[in-house]
C-alpha cells in the first residue's frame, strides 16, 4: 500500500497488531469463580463445588411474597390473588394472609445465607460486574413467569451520591441483562431515590420501613408511560421487603397496573 509517496507494509502492520493483541490477552487474568476464586471456563460463572452449595428457590412457595414452604401444602380452593395479580390459584404464607404487600408477586433465585452472601457482596461491593450476565441469566430462569407478564423492567435506584461513590448500580446492571435476554423494555430511571437513606443492614423491619418512607418517586418524564403497565422491579436482595414495598407503593400510586419483584436472593424467615 502506498501513502504519501511511501510504501506501507500492511501485512506486517496487521501481524504486529495481532501479536500485541495476543500479548494483551495473555496478560489478562483467567475468569474466576465469584465465590471462591477458582478458575472457571466463563466469566461470572460458579465452579462446580460452589454451584452445589447454592440453595436455589422454587416451588412450593407463597404465591405472593415467594417465601419457600418446607412442604407442599397442596391445592387450594379458588384464587387467592389480589388486585393486579396474575390470574391463577396459589397459597399464601401467614404474613401475606395478614397483610398483602403492595407488590403482586416476589420471586428470588436463592436463599440469602453465608455462602450466597459472598456472591452478592462480590457483585455489589467488590466490583465483580463481570458476574452480571451470569446472575442475570439466573434471574431470567427464576422469574420466567413474572417476565412473561411484564410490560416494563426497572431497577431499584441508588441515590446519586451513592451511585457516584460505587460507580454502578448493581440492580440496574441486572435489569439490563434481564431486559436484553427477555426482550422486555427496560426503563432504568423509572424510579428516582429522592434522598440518601442510611444503610439498613442492622435495621429491623419497622426501622427499615421508616427508613425508606418517602425515599422514592416516579420520574416525572416516565409517568405517562407507566399508566396501566405491569412493572417488574429488580433488586439484589429481598430482606424484609420494606424497600420493595416502598417502590411498589410509589409505582402503584403513580399509575402502574401491577408490580412484581425479582431479586437475586432473599432472606428466609418463618412467616406461617
Amino acid at each position: 500500500m502506498t501513502q504519501g509517496g511511501r510504501t506501507i507494509n500492511t501485512s506486517a502492520n496487521t501481524s504486529t497488531l495481532a501479536r500485541l493483541a495476543g500479548v494483551a490477552l495473555d496478560t489478562l487474568p483467567p475468569p474466576q469463580c465469584p465465590a471462591c476464586g477458582e478458575v472457571v471456563e466463563d466469566a461470572g460463572t460458579l465452579c462446580g463445588p460452589c454451584w452445589r452449595r447454592v440453595d436455589f428457590l422454587g416451588d412450593p412457595q407463597c404465591s405472593a411474597c415467594g417465601l419457600p414452604f418446607e412442604f407442599d401444602p397442596g391445592p387450594v380452593n379458588g384464587p387467592v390473588n389480589g388486585p393486579g395479580d396474575a390470574p391463577g390459584d396459589g397459597i399464601l404464607c401467614g404474613a401475606c394472609i395478614r397483610a398483602r404487600p403492595p407488590y403482586a408477586r416476589a420471586r428470588s433465585v436463592m436463599v440469602y445465607g453465608d455462602f450466597s452472601r459472598r456472591i452478592v457482596l462480590a457483585f455489589k461491593h467488590g466490583d465483580r460486574t463481570d458476574t452480571a450476565p451470569a446472575l442475570g441469566r439466573w434471574l431470567v430462569r427464576a422469574g420466567a413467569e413474572l417476565i412473561r407478564d411484564a410490560d416494563l423492567v426497572a431497577p431499584v435506584p441508588l441515590h446519586w451520591t451513592r451511585l457516584f461513590a460505587r460507580r454502578y448500580n448493581q440492580a440496574a446492571l441486572l435489569a439490563g441483562v434481564v431486559g436484553g435476554l427477555s426482550g422486555v423494555a427496560v426503563v432504568q430511571d423509572l424510579l428516582v431515590r429522592r434522598r440518601r437513606t442510611p444503610v439498613q443492614v442492622r435495621m429491623g423491619w419497622a426501622a427499615r420501613r421508616r427508613n425508606v418512607r418517602g425515599a422514592f418517586k416516579v420520574h416525572p418524564a416516565r409517568r405517562d408511560g407507566l399508566q396501566g403497565r405491569r412493572v417488574l422491579l429488580i433488586d439484589d436482595v429481598l430482606t424484609t421487603g420494606a424497600t420493595a414495598s416502598a417502590c411498589a407503593g410509589v409505582l402503584m400510586r403513580g399509575g402502574a397496573g401491577a408490580v412484581d419483584v425479582l431479586t437475586l436472593a432473599r432472606v428466609v424467615r418463618a412467616a406461617y
